[in-house]
């Protein structure tokens, strides 16, 4: 008996947990549509900043903290995207299993890392650990508005414009994870800041084949300083505000994954259980049988 009860409250257990996992996937799976829509909406705008900044590099001559940075200076920034609920599968330990390799590469480089994290989950993790941490944000990881992309992007931009001596950084890194499609999201390290410049090679292999790629000349108005001034904040923004977009995707879509594999796996469990229950319930019933019988057969002994 004590094990059919036992049984019993495992499988009402386990039956509570399925209807947890199956709302959590079913809420996920309303709101994925829209998180993908909305980041795949924020790309090529994005991308189309990020390619000009780079062609200003690529084909000007200019000294600007846009492309070009103090490299004295060992501060590095880096932000990682984590999430603020769980129930994501491995969201959020991916994201941080990458930033602590990062944080590595950069200490073994002679670099002074500094630590930003966007999160509950990220926040949590490195404030039980100890870590120093420069900057935090919270809430809405699964649904980032532009209000706190430019938060973040004026505190990077603020520490990213100071000189060294005042605590200033020389390089932006972000962590995130990108959204491919519901299958697959990859972690990805993206260097902001100092903009990498484009591969010349490319350039040279196509003029090689008689196909030269056409290079866009600018002419700076009021002063090249001042365009690229206004060009730097709107870059830093944008692509924070793509990568908080796509991790939201990301998030949303890991975790319709996870709730469907625990939904199934509570389900198998509760088949699984239910036949162990049944299973026990006849060897009571048999036993129960078995001495009845044997009770039976002893009277008509004592009786003949």
């Amino acid at each position: 008996m004590a094990s059919q009860l036992a049984y019993k409250a495992r499988i009402a257990s386990t039956a509570s947990l399925e209807k947890i996992f199956n709302a959590q996937e079913m809420i996920a799976s309303s709101r994925i549509a829209k998180a993908r829509n909305v980041a795949l909406a924020a790309k090529p705008y994005s991308d189309a900043i990020f390619d000009a900044v780079q062609a200003l590099a690529q084909h000007t001559h200019i000294s600007h903290p846009i492309v070009r940075k103090d490299e004295d200076n060992p501060n590095v920034a880096v932000l990682a995207l984590t999430a603020d609920r769980g129930m994501a599968g491995a969201y959020t330990s991916s994201i941080i299993r990458e930033t602590e390799s990062l944080l590595a590469k950069l200490d073994d480089q002679g670099k002074k890392p500094e630590l930003y994290v966007y999160g509950r989950r990220g926040v949590t993790y490195y404030k039980y650990r100890g870590r120093d941490v420069r900057g935090t944000w919270e809430g809405n990881t699964d649904a980032p508005g532009v209000e706190v992309a430019e938060e973040i992007s004026n505190a990077l931009l603020d520490a990213y414009m100071k000189p060294a001596d005042e605590g200033g950084v020389s390089e932006l890194y972000i962590v995130f994870t990108e959204f491919v499609n519901m299958v697959v999201q990859k972690v990805r390290i993206l260097r902001m800041l100092p903009v990498e410049l484009v591969n010349v090679e490319d350039d040279e292999k196509a003029e090689a084949s008689g196909a030269p790629e056409a290079r866009p000349l600018y002419s700076f108005e009021p002063s090249r300083d001042e365009v690229l001034d206004r060009v730097l904040p709107k870059y830093v923004q944008s692509r924070i505000h793509e990568c908080l977009l796509t991790s939201a995707a990301s998030e949303t879509a890991c975790r319709q994954n996870a709730m469907h594999t625990a939904t199934d796996n509570a389900r198998n469990l509760i088949d699984e259980l239910t036949r162990k229950l049944n299973a026990t319930r006849q060897a009571a019933i048999t036993q129960e049988l078995t001495e009845i019988i044997g009770s039976a057969d002893a009277l008509n002994n004592e009786k003949e």
